[in-house]
């Protein structure tokens, strides 16, 4: 979430009378995240959150908002989406595609205790469980061909080191096959700054714009990197307390253990490769945040030095 694309009051009060929502009570950008332009609303009818779409088109938001909306609706907790009084979630402002979502309560964590962690394994195993019956179909737009686009683009910018770790993990992941891992909806970005508590209650799972039809095992993965990872390793409690509470909702195959220590690096691999792009290719924005590259190359270090070691990091 960012701001780069500046709206004026007399702008987002046009903007609302679509909506039955009351008057416009304040309003203000928010900097977290990359992707798109957001902002807090707050009406006389409530608080909201207002996203404009920098790099998505029209055509491909409704698979978001649905999915965001069904998910939502079958118990999955997360933000459901706003329609205007013609039921439509989707609206245009200052020609970019626009919607409204509820705002949630409740703040991201930044050291998880193992309580959120079993929420956040629990959560995501209702989400891929109750995604299995959602109609709607969408490729990981970050798979394997973006991570091998990528790669080469940034190659030329990486010092030496950096370099031959990226042409090395390229390589191996080359040679992982996916077939035979079970498949459906998944978030695709469940980070901690995309989970709201209050205290040790998950009041919600927000920013499904990468979310994508792939492999569920994935999904974990970047949960578990991005939650459990201190220390220059995975902290055993914490990723078995994920492990866990997920399997409880949607039962593990004995194949994705087999194939866990490889998504995790490719999870970490997809990470590193966006937060270069951001670095070296920018985009202008009135308040952006770039994230740190180094954090998932040390994620992805830790995870070749310690590729075996990984296997053990499992439930059953």
């Amino acid at each position: 979430m960012s701001v780069y694309t500046t709206i004026e009051l007399q702008e987002l009060e046009a903007f609302l009378l679509a909506y039955d929502l009351g008057a416009l009570v304040e309003y203000r950008g928010i900097s977290d995240g990359v992707e798109n332009t957001n902002y807090f609303v707050t009406t006389t009818g409530g608080r909201y959150v207002l996203t404009l779409f920098e790099s998505i088109g029209f055509d491909d938001l409704p698979y978001y908002l649905d999915l965001m909306a069904f998910l939502a609706e079958h118990g999955v907790p997360s933000a459901h989406p706003l329609p205007d009084r013609q039921g439509a979630y989707l609206r245009t402002l200052k020609s970019k595609p626009a919607a409204l979502v509820q705002r949630l309560p409740g703040a991201s964590v930044t050291e998880p205790n193992l309580e959120q962690c079993r929420a956040i394994g629990e959560a995501l195993g209702h989400l891929h469980v109750e995604g299995l019956t959602f109609a709607g179909q969408r490729d990981h737009t970050r798979g394997p061909h973006w991570r091998r686009q990528t790669a080469e683009q940034l190659l030329p910018f990486l010092n030496a080191g950096d370099a031959a770790l990226l042409q090395d993990e390229v390589k191996f992941q080359a040679q992982f096959t996916r077939s035979g891992l079970p498949w459906g909806v998944i978030h695709a970005d469940l980070f901690r700054d995309n989970a709201l508590f209050s205290g040790d209650r998950l009041t919600g799972i927000i920013d499904f714009y990468y979310a994508c039809n792939s492999v569920l095992l994935y999904d974990l993965a970047v949960t578990v990197n991005d939650w459990c990872f201190r220390d220059n390793a995975l902290d055993a409690d914490k990723t078995l307390a994920i492990l866990s509470a997920y399997h409880a909702r949607r039962p593990l195959w004995a194949n994705e253990r087999a194939n866990w220590p490889a998504m995790l690096r490719v999870a970490a691999l997809r990470f590193w490769l966006s937060r270069l792009q951001d670095l070296f290719f920018p985009r202008p924005g009135a308040l952006t945040q770039i994230k740190d590259p180094d954090e998932f190359k040390r994620i992805l270090r830790a995870h070749v030095d310690h590729y075996q070691a990984l296997r053990e990091l499992w439930v059953g």
